[in-house]
């Protein structure tokens, strides 16, 4: 019976050794738990604000914009539809040269409302400067690029001039 007696008395002995690590265990386990949900709820707080919006389109003398290729259907407004913050829209338009010269293109963006959306946003195209003699269309893609720090605007309008100089 004495080995059975100190059997059980070391079994018993690294059974309480064993439940005094057990809390320690826990405590890091559920430690480590928190912070990952946490980390999950930071990451859940994160707001993608989606921003709406639409431009009014000026043409100088001369200049056409179109929506279509063959450049029959004239456009004076755009609409971005809805822009995530940190994100971008592209959009083509067609651009014509209706005079009997030939013209440098330019894009200029105004009147943004709210006043402080030209903080957050920018919208540029990639034909700027470009020559086009009379008669001639080139598409024209415009991007409308939105800062990912883009607060408090939940939607935003501008007027975009394309002018024809030459």
């Amino acid at each position: 019976m004495s080995l059975y007696k100190s059997l059980l008395k070391a079994s018993n002995s690294t059974k309480k050794s064993s439940t005094k690590k057990s809390p320690k265990l826990l405590v890091i386990i559920l430690t480590v738990a928190a912070l990952a949900v946490a980390g999950l709820t930071v990451a859940a707080v994160t707001i993608n604000q989606n921003i709406s919006s639409s431009g009014t389109i000026n043409a100088g003398p001369n200049i056409g914009v179109y929506s279509n290729s063959a450049c029959t259907t004239s456009i004076t407004s755009l609409n971005w539809g809805s822009v995530e913050a940190g994100g971008n829209a592209t959009q083509t338009i067609y651009v014509k040269n209706t005079g009997t010269a030939s013209v440098c293109i330019a894009l200029a963006v105004n009147n943004w409302s709210p006043s402080t959306a030209s903080t957050y946003m920018t919208l540029s195209w990639n034909q700027q400067g470009t020559q086009l003699s009379a008669g001639a269309s080139t598409a024209a893609t415009l991007t409308l690029t939105v800062l990912a720090n883009a607060t408090g605007i939940t939607s935003f309008s501008n007027t975009i001039s394309i002018s024809g100089t030459g």
